[in-house]
């Protein structure tokens, strides 16, 4: 085993999109470890829209990532050495790590990962990690759809948003996605049940969800924020309920953002708005995952996985949420799978 390792460091607070030295790539020497401390050997890092957010000095649900640190992401990882009878050597581990090939943690803030029977690796870490878990709250806890309701999904191709339209389904409702390309939305309408989907890029969002709604949404699940949540909030119907899960089309932005414009509809219409993070819901896992997993075995659910090889690839590889040009969920492959 290599007595040092490779991280990603956050270098420079990007005034907008992520460039080319906003993360670099170094290799610094492996600490001897300690009592209580495990080795990891990362086999994939989940790139996700919040990653963004860290990098800001926004005001968020936590600390601003300081520059010099190590970036950070949900990983999953095998024990290749363990000090801590908790993490044997050899078993799988998850949880908010660094973006390295290797790192020591004393294990605070990282769980188990029992490989479920049936379902890949990649998969399962793919889905369960935050994507899952992140759309089975937003709709089921927050959203709370009734059989027959209407529900909007923007970002609808994406990692969350696919998840969130087919447990909709699941649930009886009518769904229309919102999209960024032709090859998208035929995905969700074909292979995943959307009842309708929209290529924001080729038609006007309020028009086309007048035509797709026209008795109006009961849910609507955002992503994207600005022009497509005031379509949204504006053909909402009373006692609507608005689900903020992100609002990646502000990410990058330096300016202040306007809107929503059609806020009133909050008073007008008795929504109800809630936005949420999913690291806030981590002691309910274990039953999301069970609930997920059982979906995925019966082909209930289904996915694509964005996996790009190499450490060394990761922050061009996160540029990709920013753009629409990934497709599926978005991962890093770092080291192989034991057979």
């Amino acid at each position: 085993m290599s007595a040092t390792a490779h991280h990603w460091y956050f270098n420079k607070r990007p005034k907008d999109v992520i460039e080319a030295d906003t993360l670099v790539l170094r290799e610094d020497p492996l600490p001897a470890l300690r009592d209580g401390e495990i080795l990891v050997r990362t086999l994939y890092i989940s790139l996700d829209a919040t990653n963004r957010v860290w990098m800001s000095d926004w005001d968020t649900y936590m600390d601003p990532l300081p520059t010099g640190s190590r970036m950070l992401g949900f990983v999953l990882g095998e024990v290749a050495e363990s000090r801590n009878p908790a993490f044997p050597q050899g078993s799988l581990v998850t949880g908010l790590g660094t973006w390295s090939d290797y790192f020591v943690t004393d294990g605070v803030g990282y769980a188990p990962f029992p490989k479920p029977e049936g379902v890949p690796l990649a998969d399962a870490f793919g889905i369960l990690a935050v994507a899952g878990p992140t759309a089975y709250v937003g709709l089921l806890e927050i959203g709370k759809p009734k059989p027959g309701d209407t529900v909007v999904v923007t970002a609808a191709a994406g990692a969350v948003g696919a998840l969130v339209g087919q447990i909709a389904k699941l649930h009886g409702c009518r769904v229309i996605g919102i999209a960024g390309s032709l090859e998208k939305c035929n995905w969700l309408t074909g292979e995943l049940g959307f009842d309708a989907a929209i290529d924001y890029r080729k038609e006007n969002v309020l028009d086309a969800l007048k035509r797709e709604a026209p008795n109006g949404i009961d849910v609507h699940f955002e992503n994207v924020g600005g022009e497509q949540l005031d379509a949204g909030l504006t053909l909402m119907n009373e006692g609507g309920r608005v689900v903020i899960c992100g609002l990646i089309s502000t990410y990058n932005s330096s300016e202040p953002v306007p809107g929503p414009y059609m806020f009133r509809n909050v008073i007008m219409k008795r929504l109800t708005i809630q936005g949420f993070v999913i690291l806030d819901y981590a002691e309910h896992f274990a039953e999301y995952h069970a609930k997920l997993i059982e979906w995925m075995r019966s082909g209930k659910l289904k996915y694509r996985l964005h996996i790009v090889d190499g450490l060394e690839n990761a922050r061009d590889a996160l540029s990709l949420l920013y753009t629409g040009g990934n497709n599926g969920k978005l991962m890093v492959r770092i080291g192989k799978e034991r057979a």
